[in-house]
């Protein structure tokens, strides 16, 4: 079985440190981050299975980079960790979608704890979708779970809103894919905006399709896409 991985982004070289190394015994895969900027970096970079988020930081705080991840992802689960104790940190965090909250100073095992719930709780939900998470495409074996293409060994990390929407195009495969449905389910809404964005998107995932030209993405005018297998 894979390994979780596990964004920590802690401003404390000593508690992240500690954090990095007790998760990593406790059989998690970590990568840690000393600054919201740098965690942004590497969450773009690699795809996680939990984030563990320090509030008060240099260059890019907790809150901001919580929800530059949820632009990406609303599902992820967050857990913030704070100096404070102060109610509003605690509202502010919840609103932006956080999954548990703790407070320094805490014990290493209270805090696994909360991850083995909050993963717990991801699980399940993940159980009554129901969903198939391997789907073939021409060349290429789609893993939405990994969020990754591989083709004949070679592996491509996708963000979550790439795998988001190549899920969708290929369980409606040969058939046309509605913007506004896609824009909906993947993005949240189907304003101005987004429909900007999932056009780069559509974009990228033909590049990353190119490799197999049995594969193509048409564009069909005033209703949306259809990928032909």
């Amino acid at each position: 079985m894979d390994k979780l991985k596990v964004l920590i982004v802690e401003d404390d070289p000593n508690l992240g440190q500690i954090l990095s190394e007790y998760l990593g015994l406790k059989g998690f895969d970590t990568t840690l981050c000393q600054d919201g900027v740098e965690g942004h970096k590497a969450y773009k970079r690699e795809g996680f299975d939990l984030c563990i988020l320090d509030i008060m930081m240099p260059r890019k705080d907790g809150f901001t980079l919580a929800l530059e991840i949820r632009q990406d992802d609303k599902e992820i689960p967050i857990i913030f960790l704070t100096a404070k104790s102060m109610k509003e940190d605690t509202i502010k965090g919840l609103k932006i979608g956080a999954d548990d909250y703790m407070t320094k100073p805490f014990s290493m095992e209270e805090l696994l704890l909360r991850i083995q719930a909050v993963m717990r709780r991801v699980k399940n939900n993940n159980k009554r979708e129901e969903d198939p998470t391997i789907f073939n495409i021409g060349k290429f074996v789609f893993d939405t779970r990994k969020r990754q293409l591989e083709e004949g060994g070679a592996i491509t990390k996708l963000t979550t809103k790439e795998t988001g929407l190549l899920k969708l195009l290929v369980q409606n495969k040969n058939q046309t894919l509605e913007r506004s449905v896609a824009l909906k389910k993947v993005w949240g809404d189907d304003s101005y905006f987004n429909a900007r964005s999932m056009d780069v998107y559509i974009t990228k995932l033909r590049k990353l399709l190119k490799g197999d030209d049995s594969l193509k993405i048409l564009t069909v005018h005033g209703e949306g896409f259809k990928l032909l297998t």
